[in-house]
């Protein structure tokens, strides 16, 4: 009798120490896109450090901003072809170039990620600039079997997307090929 309880208590504990690799929520996932532009950082950031101005990125169609660039207090939303995302900015700075904000409401239909940060940043790359931009998010479908339209792939693959064509634009815009 002893070797039956010792192994269903052994195939217990087994079980209760394996639930938690099948019971796992969404990871963060991260995207980073670099771009080169043939422009000092002061010229690429003049086009850049306006919260409320993203005309550089073709996948916004519409943009309606408050706040200036107020960390705390700016906030935007964006219109792209797939509907609206709102987004409030964390953290901004002039001297170095950058700033950080985060999606503040979601829409799937927009992009497929629960949730958002990215930061912006221009530094000096030999003769021109260098933007790197860096989002960490969470897939749309935050469920432990997501469909794929809004699983960790497809949330990847649509910041990485939505990203480099910005960073495309950006370039073109301060280069004057747009």
């Amino acid at each position: 009798m002893t070797f039956i309880v010792r192994a269903m208590a052994t195939l217990a504990l087994s079980l209760a120490a394996a639930m938690p690799a099948f019971a796992h929520g969404p990871t963060p996932q991260k995207a980073e896109e670099k771009i080169t532009i043939a422009a000092p950082p002061a010229k690429v950031w003049e086009a850049l450090k306006e919260f409320g101005d993203v005309s550089w990125n073709p996948a916004i169609t519409k943009v309606e901003a408050s706040g200036g660039n107020e960390p705390g207090s700016a906030s935007r939303t964006i219109t792209l072809k797939t509907g609206n995302l709102v987004e409030g900015l964390d953290e901004y700075s002039d001297k170095d170039m950058s700033y950080g904000y985060r999606l503040s409401t979601e829409n799937l239909e927009a992009l497929p990620v629960s949730f958002y940060s990215a930061t912006i940043a221009v530094t000096p790359a030999g003769e021109g600039s260098e933007v790197t931009w860096v989002g960490r998010f969470y897939r749309g479908d935050t469920s432990n079997f997501p469909p794929d339209n809004l699983n960790d792939e497809a949330a990847v693959k649509a910041m990485t997307e939505f990203m480099q064509g910005g960073l495309n634009g950006l370039k073109a815009k301060v280069e004057g090929k747009s």
